[in-house]
C-alpha cells in the first residue's frame, strides 16, 4: 500500500483547476455599507428613555443609544418606525439614516430628526472620543451620497464658525 496522504486539496490531475475553470461573477458594491446601519424602532427608543436610560434634555447621539445599551453600531444608526405611531414627549436626535413615518412622528411631536453622515473615524471619534488626542473634523459624504445628507455643509459652517471665534 502506499502513503503519504491525499495530495493538495484543489489539484485535479494535471487539468485546469476548477477555480480557474469557472467564471468570476459580479462586481463589489463600494456603497453596499448603506443597508448595514443598526436598526432602532422607536418603540424600543421609547422603553429607555421611559426606563431613565437616556436623558431627552439634550440631543440624542449615537453615543447615547451606544452607552445605554440600546445599539451597538458599527457603520451607523437607522431610526424606524415600529411599534408606534404618537410619541408622548418631543425628543430631539442624530441619526445616520431615518425612515419617513419614524420622522414624521418624531416631528409631530414637537421633536427634530437630524441626519448626519460619519465615515469609520468620525463613528469612531463620537463613541470613543477618549481615544483620540484630538477629535478629528468630521467627513464629507462622498458625492454619490450627497442627496441624502444635505445639512452636511451646514453643520461644518457652523464648526468652521465655532473654530474661529474660539
Amino acid at each position: 500500500a502506499r502513503s503519504g496522504g491525499k495530495g493538495l486539496l484543489l489539484f485535479i490531475g494535471g487539468q485546469t483547476p476548477l477555480q480557474k475553470a469557472v467564471p468570476k461573477r459580479g462586481f463589489s458594491n463600494p456603497h453596499s455599507f448603506i443597508g448595514k446601519f443598526d436598526p432602532i424602532n422607536l418603540k424600543r427608543l421609547i422603553y429607555f428613555i421611559n426606563s431613565g436610560r437616556i436623558d431627552t434634555s439634550k440631543t440624542i447621539t449615537m453615543k447615547h443609544l451606544r452607552d445605554c445599551g440600546a445599539v451597538n453600531p458599527k457603520v451607523g444608526v437607522k431610526l424606524l418606525a415600529g411599534g408606534v405611531t404618537k410619541l408622548q414627549q418631543a425628543i430631539h436626535i442624530e441619526v445616520s439614516d431615518v425612515s419617513e413615518e419614524a420622522r414624521r412622528i418624531v416631528e409631530e411631536a414637537g421633536g427634530s430628526v437630524h441626519v448626519a453622515y460619519y465615515n469609520r473615524l468620525g463613528l469612531r471619534a463620537l463613541l470613543k472620543p477618549e481615544r483620540f488626542d484630538r477629535v478629528p473634523r468630521r467627513a464629507a459624504p462622498p458625492p454619490k451620497l450627497l442627496w441624502k445628507y444635505p445639512e452636511h455643509y451646514k453643520d461644518v459652517e457652523r464648526q468652521m464658525d465655532a473654530r474661529k471665534a474660539q
